[in-house]
């Protein structure tokens, strides 16, 4: 017999004891001292009975949030998968920015080394000269001034 069941069976021997008491005390009678026990007693086993209840209840819950931990703790296995991915990937990606910036230190050596060192010097004059003569209306002429400046700039 499970612990529910021995419980059931003392209610039960006492229910009928209980009754009587019951019918006594509504009679105008008075209640003996092992009257008042036998009421605790029974008083006792619902309320154990009612707690007992609850603990049920209670390790129901506590079961059920394990299985939700465990359904967190594999979604976070997953995430951290994922994560493990995205720092590979990241990997790679560094990788080639670092190529990249290599190609473009090796591009900008190979600028410097064929570049007419008077290079950025003409190059700023004619943007000076465009934002000198570009203002004007009269675009024949400074087409013609530019050719002429940009002439003088080869010659020199």
């Amino acid at each position: 017999m499970n612990k529910r069941n021995v419980d059931d069976l003392l209610i039960e021997m006492i229910t009928p004891k209980v009754k009587e008491i019951e019918t006594r005390f509504s009679n105008g009678e008075g209640l003996s001292s092992e009257d008042i026990n036998t009421l605790l007693l029974k008083s006792q086993y619902n309320h154990i009975n009612h707690l007992d209840q609850k603990l049920d209840q209670v390790t129901d819950s506590v079961i059920d949030l394990g299985k939700k931990f465990l359904h967190v703790e594999n979604k976070f296995q997953g995430l951290e998968g994922k994560f493990l991915g995205l720092e590979g990937k990241f990997k790679v990606l560094e990788e080639r920015f670092q190529n990249l910036e290599d190609k473009f230190d090796s591009f900008k050596d190979e600028i410097n080394k064929d570049a007419n060192p008077n290079l950025f010097k003409q190059l700023k004059e004619l943007n000076q000269l465009y934002m000198l003569y570009g203002k004007r209306k009269d675009w024949k002429s400074v087409y013609e001034k530019l050719k002429d400046d940009a002439r003088s700039l080869r010659s020199s």
